[in-house]
């Protein structure tokens, strides 16, 4: 977390106070807290209205930043990720029936920092925690792809999770899938691959001689 410097001439308040005062300032135009001062009930409105594009990025570590400083109110940044939309031609928006803003996204929206199997047999499904506490199937609405991340062109993995966004997968987290992986021949390439069943459907993680591409850590924390 960054240091929480002194904001001159905010009252004792520091930098990082007021990135979450002006946070939960912009949820509440959204539409998205108990009330919306000056904003009209969303049904009296054709659509959301554009209110162009706000200083607000999410990093490749997947931080959420507003106005430079990192969002440090968790609750906060949960409220926001459940109104984040990517649209057909890459651009993120927070919308809601009250407003639409665009912001920033380096590279995914959301980070899986966890993984767990659920059930046995056929019926067996790996469940992915994300870094905003939400919860997404492998499965056919929710596939695993293997692409060139942005700033260096290595391989990475990532997941569908929805509303056009994926969720970048840990190292960790994917080298606990290549553990439970077995070797799979492709229909499409015939390249032996590893691969894991889940959600009845076989899914592909790559050549099991793969190196991913090097992810950003967290102050603190582990890739």
């Amino acid at each position: 977390m960054a240091e929480r410097s002194q904001d001159q001439g905010g009252g004792g308040m520091t930098s990082a106070d007021r990135t979450d005062k002006d946070g939960a300032d912009l949820a509440g135009r959204l539409g998205l807290g108990n009330s919306a001062p000056g904003a009209r009930p969303a049904e009296q409105r054709r659509g959301p209205f554009f209110c162009g594009d706000i200083d607000m990025r999410i990093a490749r570590d997947g931080t959420w930043f507003y106005q430079g400083t990192p969002i440090g109110r968790m609750p906060l940044v949960k409220l926001f990720s459940t109104v984040l939309h990517r649209d057909q031609d890459g651009d993120y928006w927070l919308e809601t029936p009250v407003e639409k803003c665009r912001i920033q996204v380096e590279d995914a929206a959301y980070i899986v920092t966890a993984m767990r199997i659920e059930g046995e047999g056929d019926d067996a499904r790996i469940i992915f925690g994300t870094n905003v506490d939400t919860e997404v199937p492998l499965d056919a609405d929710h596939p695993l792809v293997l692409r060139p991340r942005p700033e260096s062109g290595d391989p990475a993995p990532y997941l569908a999770v929805g509303r056009g966004l994926e969720a970048l997968l840990s190292r960790s987290v994917y080298y606990e899938l290549v553990n439970i992986a077995d070797l799979a021949i492709s229909p499409e390439t015939g390249e032996e691959l590893l691969a894991v069943k889940s959600a009845g459907l076989t899914h592909y993680l790559g050549s099991p001689d793969i190196e991913l591409a090097e992810q950003p850590r967290r102050a603190g924390g582990r890739a």
